[in-house]
């Protein structure tokens, strides 16, 4: 059995363990204070059309992980995870601690969502 993470830079993994792992790296680049999609992190971690995917794996997190997953949000900046439950509750108070304002089940993603630098050429 080959190894997971030997899915080459910029390519798409193609093996569970290895599409994990390029989620994951993606995952951990987005700082504190800025929000991404599930479709723009698919997108980063190179997985192409995967959204859903992103959204599930992310699920499966183990409690106390240290990845920051409550800085990912649906289309548009809705918050997928529903207020009152744990879950939903933690996201809303980890993006309030980092000076985010959740209003309306949103947050404003013209203004915390990030945008990483494109490699120059």
């Amino acid at each position: 059995m080959s190894d997971p993470q030997d899915s080459p830079p910029g390519f798409p993994a193609t093996t569970a363990a290895g599409r994990r792992e390029a989620l994951y790296l993606a995952l951990a680049q987005v700082p504190a204070g800025k929000v991404v999609s599930y479709g723009q992190l698919a997108d980063l971690a190179g997985l192409g059309r995967a959204a859903r995917w992103v959204g599930s794996t992310l699920a499966q997190l183990p409690d106390g992980t240290r990845l920051p997953w409550h800085r990912v949000v649906g289309t548009g900046g809705r918050l997928s995870l529903p207020a009152g439950t744990p879950a939903g509750d933690e996201q809303r108070a980890r993006l309030r601690a980092e000076g985010l304002l959740v209003e309306g089940n949103r947050v404003d993603i013209r203004r915390h969502g990030w945008r990483p630098m494109e490699p120059s050429g």
